[in-house]
């Protein structure tokens, strides 16, 4: 077959895109997207260019840019750019600069998909890339799901050169006479994926001349033995995490019986990515330490006492809802707050009303989390008490006491721990001539 064969056998082999489908080219000016640009053009698919200027390389970053312009209006292609401070959005946001530009690459091509209604994203990468990334995980520790490598397709992102090796890219490239131009950080050894490529993989190359076409189907191995284990795994899994709301719980005496095996819950907790390290102290203050959190980059993981409480972490700031004297409703999260005025001053022994002394207010008042250090005085009692401490007296668990609403005064002292308990201070008294309710759903 020749290469354009070979292209539209793989399409059709993995059900990349349909050939009435609109492709939107992410486009470099390297050598593989110019290769996949000018064969998609060739075999009459509708295809748009997206090309993202990163401003890294200064004038380089402007020459590619004109390159990959140029060909899509000498072959009568759509195309598009966008221009990013990557090293600004990068700092403002406290991550790499590699990692800015994939999250602002990534976001930008989905956005043009969804204004342009095209079908799919192709991405240009190719056997080697491939190849690359499973090593680099092989290196990293990953487990088996981390050898699978690159998905020829994943949701609406494709990749259609998966089949192609680099110096087969190379060898197109000069046979066709596409332009293109070469990233010269790309040479440099101080990436990680760069050293893989330039220095271990011609390593192996020299032990097995056809190495790449070998790992090809190592990694198609290693794709039907994960898919194996998870005919094993995913009716466990669902058996054992039980969703509710915003978490995953799970009861500890249904997962006892596994506690002890650190590849099968390795596996378990596999969407979660939570290192073997951490499943490894998990077992061993399984019985041991009820509320101990363990955290993986994006879950926290708590040990509760008869459960284990799973949720994705939060990133979000400090949210306060005020109330003046005014105010009849207002939320916080998931609550509803209704406020009224009464001279009604019997006792209510509902949790969720709070029956305060009116005069003691200073407006506005606060809705907020408890936070660190955070204490009042408990009705019926003179000291004052931490809120950890009522807390870990009604067995609040961590991510619930993140949720439990507190009342602030104007002064900053604590008037009610909403479901929970009043503050001493602010109770009704024989003084009290006028009563402000707040009830709390």
């Amino acid at each position: 077959m020749n290469l354009l064969e070979r292209l539209t056998f793989f399409i059709k082999d993995n059900s990349l895109f349909e050939a009435d489908d609109k492709i939107l080219l992410t486009v470099s000016g390297g050598r593989d997207s110019m290769l996949l640009t000018f064969l998609l053009a060739k075999a009459g698919y509708q295809i748009a260019i997206a090309h993202c200027n990163f401003k890294l390389r200064g004038a380089e970053s402007d020459l590619d840019e004109c390159l990959v312009r140029d060909f899509a209006e000498g072959h009568g292609i759509p195309f598009y750019v966008r221009h990013f401070d990557t090293e600004q959005i990068a700092s403002e946001r406290g991550i790499s600069i590699q990692m800015a530009a994939r999250e602002l690459r990534y976001s930008w091509f989905e956005e043009l998909r969804e204004a342009l209604s095209f079908d799919k994203i192709a991405v240009a990468q190719h056997l080697n890339d491939h190849i690359e990334t499973v090593l680099l995980n092989l290196s990293r520790g990953t487990g088996l799901q981390g050898l699978q490598g690159i998905q020829a397709k994943r949701d609406r992102l494709i990749r259609p050169l998966l089949f192609l090796k680099a110096e087969e890219v190379l060898h197109y490239v000069q046979e066709y006479q596409i332009p293109y131009r070469d990233d010269q950080s790309n040479f440099s050894t101080k990436y990680a994926r760069n050293k893989v490529r330039i220095d271990i993989i011609p390593q192996f190359k020299k032990m097995q001349p056809d190495f790449e076409r070998i790992f090809e189907q190592n990694i198609a191995h290693f794709k039907e033995s994960y898919a194996l284990l998870q005919q094993f795994i995913i009716p466990l899994r669902n058996d054992l995490f039980i969703k509710e709301q915003e978490a995953w719980i799970i009861e500890k005496e249904k997962l006892r019986k596994h506690i002890t095996d650190l590849p099968l819950l390795y596996e378990l907790f596999s969407p979660f990515c939570f290192s073997k390290s951490v499943l490894t102290d998990l077992q061993s203050c399984f019985d041991k330490e009820s509320g101990r959190l363990f955290q993986s980059e994006g879950y926290d993981l708590l040990l509760d006492r008869d459960f284990l409480i799973i949720r994705e972490k939060e990133y979000k700031q400090e949210d306060e809802t005020i109330i003046t004297s005014e105010t009849k409703s207002v939320s916080w999260r998931n609550y509803s707050f209704c406020c009224d005025y009464s001279h009604d001053v019997s006792i209510v022994r509902d949790k969720q009303i709070a029956k305060i002394d009116a005069n003691l207010l200073i407006f506005p008042l606060t809705l907020r989390a408890w936070k660190t250090g955070d204490y009042f005085y408990p009705l019926g009692m003179t000291g004052r008490k931490k809120l950890s401490d009522l807390f870990n007296n009604y067995k609040v668990n961590v991510f619930e006491k993140g949720n439990v609403p507190i009342l602030i005064n104007g002064n900053g002292d604590i008037i009610w721990v909403a479901n929970y308990q009043l503050d001493n201070r602010y109770k009704i008294s024989g003084n009290t001539n006028k009563v402000f309710i707040l009830s709390c759903k």
